[in-house]
């Protein structure tokens, strides 16, 4: 090679240096790339098995997805957790996974400094001693949370996506300041529950835009709790229906006796319920097996208690939940030609059919995506309605079993294309 040629390849010190830099400059921007969004984690309280515990377990290590160990695409940049008890995990969680305590909601969003630092928030706002309302709901501070973190965003020109775990208040008029808050900060806002997206057993995903006309949800547990994820079993499968979601009118909230008297009346919400209850692993039984044909007669005898929200939708479609004494999720929905299809939404509870609550797995995958990829899977007007149903049946059952009637739940959304929920 001649001394032109050489010439070509070699650089001199000012070139060399140019060259590192932007060499240095490249791998900086891969590394930036490749680095994992930062959040805040913000908590009621933290023991065994409560929501706090399930989530900052799996953004911490990971958690089990299709056959393999997923590790967590997101790190933890700091935790607030607000009550301690003498049953009280967090120290030795945070402890355990080298974690950030942050004294303060503000610290744990700003990392000590006077702007948002973080690339997501996880509000779990479940479980804890918090005051009653006077209708009996559980003021978790969801939404004076939601204020504060908002008022950050505001504060630094600048925000970033939100999960809400479960619904969003107790009262209407907040729920819908949450939601118009993030539209108008233009966030992506994730709420809800572990129940659309569980496994199904069958595995049933609803066409899109299917003729449905009525849905059933036969479950278990209390008023303003389990009786939202319910809701949400029964929406999941709801709004897929032609013209999709359009809001309520109206809810009637019942129990024992005056519940049975309604469900007579109403023949195809009897027939869904049979169907539903059919679908249930947790019979009442003796010597394991029922004890006669499951049936609305049967199940009057056999259900010690009942508790059931009926609901109107403007556009005539029928929702109702039923709150009784099994462990399961079951859905009954009937289509326009009056065929029956449902399913079970797969709830491996600690302490009764698993070691592990592994339906809080695609939840956090879910909420994961959105953090990483900065958009829902799910619209928030699902969380939004299923928000004002559970308020809907509280204020039936305070007026003492009468119809809650509305003209301010108009919620119209469609639901994805595809129903996402976990099927590997």
């Amino acid at each position: 090679m001649g001394n032109i040629e050489m010439k070509k390849y070699q650089l001199n010190r000012r070139q060399f240096s140019y060259a590192l830099a932007g060499s240095m400059s490249l791998m900086s921007s891969a590394r930036a790339a490749n680095a994992k969004k930062k959040i805040a984690f913000l908590g009621t309280e933290v023991y065994q098995h409560s929501h706090a515990q399930h989530f900052l377990d799996r953004f911490s290590i990971g958690f089990s997805m299709g056959g393999r160990w997923h590790e967590p695409e997101v790190e933890i940049a700091a935790v607030y957790i607000d009550q301690h008890s003498d049953r009280d995990l967090a120290e030795k969680r945070i402890a355990k996974y080298g974690l950030k305590s942050a004294p303060s909601i503000a610290e744990a969003l700003t990392l000590g400094t006077s702007n948002l630092a973080v690339d997501g928030v996880v509000v779990i706002g479940e479980h804890g001693s918090y005051p009653k309302t006077d209708r009996g709901q559980t003021r978790y501070p969801r939404y004076e949370w939601f204020q504060e973190i908002v008022k950050i965003f505001e504060h630094s020109g600048r925000s970033v996506p939100v999960f809400n775990d479960k619904h969003l208040s107790t009262s209407w008029g907040e729920c819908r300041e949450m939601v118009r808050d993030a539209k108008r900060l233009e966030f992506p806002f994730y709420a809800g529950s572990s129940l659309p997206v569980t496994w199904r057993l069958p595995a049933l995903e609803l066409p899109y835009d299917t003729a449905l006309k009525e849905s059933v949800c036969v479950a278990y547990g209390g008023v303003d709790s389990y009786d939202f994820h319910a809701l949400e079993t029964a929406q999941c499968m709801s709004e897929r229906r032609v013209g999709g979601e359009v809001g309520i009118r109206s809810v009637l909230a019942a129990k024992d006796d005056h519940l049975w008297q309604e469900l007579l009346r109403r023949d195809v919400t009897s027939q869904l319920f049979v169907s539903a209850l059919s679908r249930s692993h947790s019979l009442p039984v003796e010597t394991g097996y029922p004890t006669d044909r499951v049936t609305i007669d049967w199940a009057r005898e056999a259900l010690t208690s009942i508790t059931g929200y009926f609901i109107e939708h403007l556009d005539g479609f029928r929702t109702t939940i039923f709150l009784t004494n099994i462990s399961d999720f079951n859905y009954a929905g009937m289509l326009s030609d009056g065929e029956i299809i449902g399913c079970q939404m797969m709830l491996p509870m600690p302490g009764r059919n698993a070691t592990t609550a592994d339906f809080f797995n695609p939840l956090s995958a879910h909420v994961e995506s959105m953090i990483v990829h900065g958009k829902t899977n799910y619209p928030i007007e699902r969380t939004l309605l299923t928000s004002g149903m559970v308020i809907g049946g509280v204020e039936s059952l305070y007026l003492g079993e009468k119809p809650f009637l509305t003209d301010d739940m108009a919620v119209p959304y469609h639901a994805p294309r595809e129903s996402m929920f976990w099927s590997i």
